[in-house]
């Protein structure tokens, strides 16, 4: 296009044209508020002033022109709403998002077209989903908030101050990456656990053990355990258990793909039996639960806590020199050992260990997917005993035909794929 222009002064054209566009996308939006002062036109024209002035202060060699322009137009907003009569208060959205406006117009200049444009579908999505935000961020508790602040604790302030460096025996231990993996998992729980609170009863059983997995299967699984055993909500308890469990192969992954995704290949395929085969299990239960059964909220701790943090770290890293140790003294067997005795209470660990070794070199993929796979199917084992204990005999023999299911798909997958 712009060559077809060139040398006939129009050749810009299509820089206005992505500046308009974005204005009006924007002042679409902006158009239907009623408390907002502005609309398509204005922020058009906001859009294309913010190129027109980039233009002429590169032209001229001085930022100021750009920079008195953000002002005039910060001006004209304040103008604008001072001398409005209406005591109702319009908020700051709208003068936010002319100002904002203008500097995507700035950018599209500066040859940022596609950062812009995309900028503003996400300013306009902000923008109209004004009330889904609103009840959102009412239905998060004090607690919810402090989860997330949490969060950005452990990922914005320790991580990037810890060293980068392999320590100790086989080089395993780094405290960089090792604080990472908390994060990584850390960060999957807490979107779990988030989307849990602000979902609530609305969706049922499998939204609930699919949002319960994410967070923490173990702890879905003992609470609806329990409710089993004291409300007789056997047919909901099954459902959440098995699809919270088949979300362990979703986390797995998920996780994989950050950690090391040149393993998914062979660890994929696996993972995918499993979840097929479980899934079957859990939808045949699914079919026969009684819709009668109140959909009750699992209560799960914050899984961003500090000292919950710090024992995974540590779990992690023993974990890891332990995989390193045993793989050297005793090869694949010491390893496939400590899958099947670590699996039994925690996968992330030892999975999250095996990954980080194969990334090291130190083992192979086809060792790093078995013992991932026996950490998994030990986890199964564990939690089918533990529904016999705290929700008795009958909940047991129910979910035993989808963790079964899942548990021979994992191995099928292993014979097979790898």
């Amino acid at each position: 296009m712009q060559v077809l222009l060139q040398g006939n002064g129009l050749e810009h054209l299509p820089v206005f044209a992505t500046s308009l566009a974005i204005g009006l996308l924007i002042g679409l939006e902006r158009e239907r508020s009623p408390a907002a002062r502005a609309g398509l036109r204005t922020f058009g024209l906001v859009a294309m002033l913010g190129s027109l002035l980039a233009l002429i202060s590169e032209r001229v060699g001085s930022a100021w022109v750009l920079a008195f322009g953000f002002a005039g137009v910060a001006a004209l907003i304040v103008t604008a709403y001072l001398g409005d009569d209406d005591d109702e208060d319009p908020g700051t959205t709208t003068q936010a998002a002319l100002l904002l406006c203008f500097g995507l117009g700035a950018a599209v200049w500066y040859g940022f077209g596609v950062l812009a444009t995309m900028l503003a579908i996400t300013t306009t999505i902000l923008l109209h989903y004004k009330p889904e935000l609103q009840t959102m961020s009412r239905n998060l508790s004090r607690n919810d908030l402090q989860s997330i602040l949490q969060f950005a604790v452990l990922s914005f302030i320790i991580l990037p101050i810890l060293p980068n460096h392999d320590y100790g025996p086989y080089d395993t231990l780094n405290p960089y990456q090792t604080w990472w993996m908390v994060v990584l998992i850390s960060g999957v729980s807490l979107a779990g656990y988030v989307a849990l609170r602000l979902v609530g009863q609305r969706y049922g059983a499998p939204l609930l053990g699919f949002l319960g997995g994410m967070v923490s299967s173990t702890a879905t699984t003992l609470v609806y355990a329990r409710h089993a055993r004291e409300q007789a909500m056997s047919g909901l308890s099954v459902v959440v258990i098995l699809i919270a469990n088949l979300v362990v192969l979703v986390r797995l992954g998920v996780v994989s793909s950050f950690v090391s995704p040149a393993i998914l290949p062979q660890l994929l395929p696996v993972l995918g039996c499993g979840l097929v085969l479980g899934a079957v299990g859990a939808f045949y239960w699914w079919r026969r639960m009684n819709g009668d059964e109140a959909v009750i909220m699992p209560k799960i701790e914050n899984p961003t806590e500090i000292k919950t943090a710090l024992s995974f770290a540590a779990l992690y890293a023993l974990v890891l020199l332990a995989a390193a140790w045993l793989s050297d003294v005793a090869g694949q067997k010491g390893l496939y050992l400590l899958a099947l005795v670590s699996g039994l209470t925690d996968v992330d660990a030892i999975s999250l260990s095996s990954l980080r070794l194969f990334q090291q070199g130190k083992l192979y993929g086809q060792q790093a997917v078995t013992a991932i796979a026996i950490a998994y199917l030990s986890n199964l084992g564990f939690k089918l005993g533990l529904l016999g204990v705290v929700g008795g005999s009958a909940l047991a023999r129910r979910a035993a035909v989808g963790m079964v299911a899942a548990a021979l798909g994992v191995a099928l997958g292993l014979l097979v794929f790898v």
